[in-house]
This record gives structure tokens, sequence and C-alpha cells, in this order.
């Protein structure tokens, strides 16, 4: 199923609908935008025709220009069969040739009363918003002191319990569950709740809660940058845990690396502080400030000043 056709476009924006209904449904694949300003002076060797073509002053003023014996020509070109849109900004006149090469071909022609450049800027925008790449995780998306963590983990660790401490700490929720993940420009990843289980909790035991009904607005957020991950694991008597925090673990989400810590999980630990904990900790490595570094520096400090006094 095509993630945004021009109906949605059309929609979204309020715009005017001129001609080519018929193909209101057209898929948009690509959130790059065509100014055809070269086309209007006949050079269609390599036209872009799966954009959505954004006709301005400069397009139109210049179409203007053109012979008579050209304009039809160049209209028709314009319009293909997997051309999504063509858009008239500012409110402009649409010239008579475009309205007929369109319906034969069932382009939509829309209008709208934006300047151009604000209304491409607008628009590119909602298409890579729409059209980014997106997965699923299964988790728990809590904003944290700012910091987006996502909570992952084998069902019954403790995960959505978890979130709950949190959110009772006043911290805000964003997804339990599920946690729809885009990625938007190269490294940015957003995470969303699935429509469906907004704002729910489920809590072994209590069943399914509405964190926002009980907590307040302030408690949830629609949509949250993830910037770390935390994996909760019961613990393990045999594994060997990283105690001073140097080596920095990294989780591939779609293209994008994300930090990752391993938290282990036993009676008596308060895994809502320590997520706390590690939110801060995250924000003060990222403003140059490294505990375990400093320790290590201090340590062997210490090493080479006994070795020397021994010498």
């Amino acid at each position: 199923m095509p993630k945004v056709r021009t109906k949605d476009v059309l929609e979204k924006f309020q715009l005017e609908l001129i001609c080519g209904e018929e193909g209101i449904n057209r898929p948009i694949t690509m959130s790059d935008i065509s100014r055809p300003g070269i086309e209007m002076a006949g050079y269609f060797e390599y036209y872009p025709a799966e954009r959505i073509q954004l006709l301005g002053m400069t397009e139109l003023s210049f179409f203007e220009e053109l012979p008579e014996r050209d304009k039809a020509s160049r209209m028709e070109r314009l319009c293909t069969d997997i051309t999504p849109a063509i858009i008239v900004t500012r409110g402009l006149e649409v010239p008579p040739v475009l309205i007929e090469a369109a319906e034969r071909e069932s382009v939509p022609v829309l209008r709208t009363t934006l300047k151009t450049t604000r209304f491409s800027s607008r628009l590119t925008n909602y298409l890579e918003s729409k059209l980014a790449p997106t997965t699923a995780v299964h988790g728990v998306l809590v904003d944290v002191y700012g910091i987006g963590v996502l909570i992952t983990g084998k069902s019954g660790v403790g995960k959505s319990e978890t979130a709950l401490e949190l959110v009772k700490r006043g911290h805000r929720l964003v997804a339990d569950d599920c946690v729809e993940i885009r990625q938007e420009d190269q490294d940015t990843l957003v995470g969303t709740s699935p429509e469906l289980i907004e704002h729910l909790l489920e809590i072994r035991g209590l069943g399914i809660i509405n964190v926002m009904t009980l907590f307040g607005a302030g408690a949830v957020r629609s949509n949250k940058r993830i910037t770390l991950v935390i994996n909760l694991e019961i613990w393990d008597a045999k594994k060997q845990y990283d105690r001073l925090g140097l080596d920095e673990e990294k989780m591939k989400i779609i293209d994008t690396e994300v930090t990752k810590l391993t938290v282990p999980v036993r009676p008596g630990r308060n895994i809502a502080v320590i997520i706390e904990v590690a939110a801060m900790n995250y924000r003060l490595k990222r403003m140059g400030v490294n505990a375990a570094q400093q320790f290590t520096d201090r340590l062997s400090d210490v090493i080479e000043d006994v070795e020397h006094e021994e010498m």
C-alpha cells in the first residue's frame, strides 16, 4: 500500500482541485519536488516525471513568453501517466493548455495561495516524514529528563512496570509494548505509539491502564526522538557485566546506531532509578563529562605514582 497519495496532499494542505480528479489516488513515492523550469524551455532529457511538479511565478511567467506553437507540446510532455500532481502556487491562473493536457492524462492539477518557496518547504517536510523508513520494535519508549529511552527485553522482564514507575516519578510515556519507529534524516529515529494502544500500559495483574487518565496529560507525549536503548535481562550469575561503563555498545535500528546499555534485573534493584541515572549520565557524556574515563585516568595516575615510588 502506498504511504502517501495525491489526495492526502490535497487534504493536508487544503488545496484547490482544478482538474484531473481521476488521478487523485496516484501514489507519491519520493519526497523530492520538481520545479520544471528547464522543461518549460524544452529540455526533457532528465525530466523527473515521478515527482510532484511545482509551478510558481517564475515558471508560469516564462511559459507565457513561449510561442503559442510550443505551449501545448510543453504541457503535454509535463503531464505523464506517473506524475502524481502539478501544483500551481500563489493562487495564479492555471493555463488552459495545462488543464487540457492534464485532463487527457488524468494528472491532478492543484492550486495553493501560498508562495512557492514556503509551500515547497512545507510539502517537502510533510513528504519526508510520511515516506521515511519505518520499523516496529517490541519495547517501551519513555521520555526521561528529555532523553528518549527505549526499554527492551524479553516478555515478562518488567518493562511496563518500570515504565509505570518512571511515569509516577514525573517522566512521560510515549509507547508501550509496540514502538513504531521512523528514521528521519540520516541519524534521527523518532518513536511513536500505534493509535490503538496510545497512552495505554499493560501491567500484569492489573490489566490495561490509561496513563493519561490516571496521571494527566503531562504524563504522556505523542512522539520522541530515541537516543538511548536500555535492554533489561534477568540477572545471570555466570555473565560478566560492565562495571565501569567504558565500553559503549551500539544497537542498529534501520540505518542508525543508538547507544545501548544492558541492565540485569533481580529482586532489590530499582530499575526505574537506574534508568533515570543512565539518562542523566548519557546527557553528561554528551556534554563531555565521562565519569568512567575520569576514574580510569585517576587510577592510572595512582598506579604510575606507586610504581615511581617503588623504583
